[in-house]
Formats: structure tokens, C-alpha cells, sequence
């Protein structure tokens, strides 16, 4: 029936996400909980007012970058888990699903990205958040392939006889 051209391709970017997004949940709760444990010191020496997003070590936008890249690794694990399931079943609903809910993870992991290219541009960063950072952007690319790969999928489920089930 030619159903399953893309779906290989899907799988493989489904897992490596999934690995990729639990690496920077990872990597990512490690940095809060460091930002937690040193802010109490950290503030008590500073004087002026506080910062939006306050963090005690790197610069100025390593508070945002942290934030939102516990945030994007919480949603993009989670798209890769209901995404692999509901890329398993040839149905088109499922795959207008996986295809959304990747569409928002993409947005998020790129807004990540932009926050860490910032802190980048900025200067200082420790080794933890280079390597955040570096996973960022290339989870925005993967992330990205992902998403293609789901819509070559829906278009060979409409063409060859799946529809609109």
C-alpha cells in the first residue's frame, strides 16, 4: 500500500528527541537546583534591586535560559512519548496530533534556543550550560525533522487510502 516510507524516519526522530529532551531535563534541573542552593549568598551580597529572573553564576540571561529549557525538555519528552504512540497507529487524526503537539514543541525549543544564543553573545557561561546550550540547537534542527518527517507521513497516509479516518 506504500505506508510505511516515512515511518521509519518518524521513529528515529521521536527517539532521538526523546533522549535529547531527557538529557536536558536533566542537565537543566541539575542548573536549578545549583541556582537554588547559591542564590541565598549570592543576593545577600547584592545591593541594588533584583533582577527579573535572578541567577547567581553566568550572566544576565542564564536565569531565562535555564527556565525555559526545563520548560521545553518537560514538553518535548512528553511530545516524543505520546508522538511515538500515536505515530504507531496509521491514523490520520493521530498524526495531525503528533503533528500539532511537535509543531509546539518546536516553538518552545527554538525560543529556548534564542535565550542561549543570547547568553552566548553575552559571554561567560559555565561548562553545564555550554552543553545545554549546544543540545538546544540541536534539538531545535532535530526537532524540526521531526515535524517534516510527520507531515511526509500524513501525506502518504492521504494519498495512498488513509484519508481523513
Amino acid at each position: 500500500m506504500g505506508l510505511s516510507g516515512a515511518k521509519p524516519a518518524t521513529f528515529f526522530f521521536f527517539f532521538i528527541n526523546l533522549a535529547l529532551y531527557l538529557l536536558v531535563i536533566v542537565i537543566a534541573s541539575l542548573e536549578v537546583d545549583l541556582g537554588i542552593r547559591d542564590s541565598r549568598k549570592q543576593a545577600s551580597r547584592k545591593a541594588g534591586p533584583a533582577e527579573l529572573v535572578y541567577y547567581p553564576f553566568g550572566n544576565m540571561a542564564t536565569g531565562y535560559v535555564v527556565i525555559f529549557s526545563l520548560l521545553t525538555g518537560v514538553v518535548g519528552f512528553t511530545t516524543s512519548v505520546t508522538g511515538w504512540s500515536n505515530v504507531a497507529q496509521p491514523n490520520a487524526s493521530k498524526l495531525y496530533a503528533a503533528s500539532a503537539s511537535s509543531l509546539i514543541t518546536w516553538s518552545l525549543t527554538l525560543l529556548a534556543m534564542g535565550f542561549a544564543s543570547k547568553e552566548r553573545n553575552i559571554g561567560w557561561t559555565g561548562d553545564n550550560l555550554n552543553i545545554l546550550e549546544s543540545l538546544l540547537m540541536i534539538l531545535s534542527g532535530t526537532q524540526l525533522l521531526g515535524l517534516m518527517a510527520i507531515h511526509v507521513e500524513i501525506e502518504e497516509l492521504v494519498r495512498y487510502g488513509g484519508g481523513l479516518v
